[in-house]
């Protein structure tokens, strides 16, 4: 079992979030699906992802950690988390240039296909006693590491025109590694730039908040299983529910039906009724033999062509929610 694993992002205990829907009236609002991906670091799950995507109609919000845009040896040298030594993270670096170099050509080619990239911070380590600082210091060593990110590859030449404008300004969303908060975060993000978080939790499928401004997404507790307890709506969830975190190939087609059915139910519970956004989360790795991406693959492929459904990309369901508030606000008149 990799350590890796261990390091990624989850939340056994929720924050919670309230919802305030738009009240859409009579015209149901579409039903979104936004689908994302924590760490975005292994290359063959690059693209394994976008070939769903493309198949499916989806676009994805990739939540990249930046430590994997560098070696180790560039990691002692450039990079240092608040409060840890230079060159430590939790999930890794780069194994070699070629690595980076094709994952820097995996994030070019989503930006183009109209997906959205985010931020996961760098070296994937708790804030919870961060401070706005601290913050700071992490955004801008991510910031940092994707400039660099063709120069770390060792192939400066070879970096698209409109990479450095697109590292310095497109990266527009955050979540935070173990959707650990700190009082310091909403300033340091807003101080950056960004345009939505996505770090909270909420009791089910929720509209996002606005927070002095800025909108705020939560992954959903969605019900699982034959008791149907709520589980949070992350692959990683899953893997502890069904297996307590110890890969188990021998029932990875049990676990995948389980996480099918939980992902149909919750999504015909909106479909059918106030039209809430369906959130789910995953990681770049593939849990008891990929169960949870497989599920994922069918569950978009029945999902994406429905009529009225669209598979976005949280930076796409921003205009279109904002969009649903206008129009209940009108019809409230």
């Amino acid at each position: 079992m990799s350590r890796k694993i261990f390091a990624l992002s989850f939340c056994l205990f929720p924050t919670l979030a309230l919802a305030e829907p738009p009240s859409p009236g009579n015209e149901k609002n579409k039903q979104l699906v936004i689908v994302s991906f924590d760490g975005a670091h292994d290359n063959v799950l690059w693209e394994k992802s976008l070939v769903m995507a493309k198949r499916t109609g989806a676009h994805f919000s990739y939540f990249l950690s930046c430590t994997f845009l560098m070696t180790k040896a560039d990691g002692k040298k450039g990079y240092q988390a608040p409060g840890q030594k230079p060159g430590r993270s939790n999930v890794g670096f780069a194994q070699n240039r070629e690595e980076i170099a094709v994952r820097a050509g995996h994030i070019w080619r989503a930006h183009l296909e109209g997906h959205d990239i985010g931020s996961h911070a760098c070296g994937h380590f708790d804030g919870r006693d961060w401070s706005e600082a601290d913050w700071r210091q992490e955004f801008s060593s991510f910031r940092t590491a994707l400039v660099d990110a063709w120069k770390k590859a060792g192939k400066p030449e070879a970096e698209p025109e409109g990479w450095a404008h697109f590292a310095r300004t497109g990266i527009t969303g955050f979540r935070a590694p173990y959707l650990s908060l700190s009082d310091g975060l909403m300033p340091a993000i807003k101080a950056f730039g960004f345009t939505y978080d996505a770090s909270l939790v909420t009791k089910g499928p929720g509209w996002p908040t606005t927070e002095d401004g800025l909108p705020r997404f939560g992954l959903p507790l969605i019900p699982e299983g034959p008791s149907h307890r709520p589980v949070i709506g992350m692959d990683y969830n899953l893997f502890i529910r069904h297996s307590m975190g110890i890969e188990n190939k021998k029932d990875s087609v049990r676990f995948e039906e389980r996480t099918l059915e939980a992902y149909r139910n919750a999504f015909a519970r909106e479909y059918g009724g106030e039209r809430i956004p369906l959130q789910l989360g995953f990681h770049f790795v593939e849990m008891n033999g990929g169960a949870y991406w497989r599920a994922l693959d069918r569950f978009l492929t029945e999902t994406c062509s429905k009529p009225d459904v669209a598979c976005v990309s949280y930076t796409e369901a921003l205009p279109l929610i904002e969009s649903a508030r206008k129009k209940a606000d009108s019809s409230a008149f």
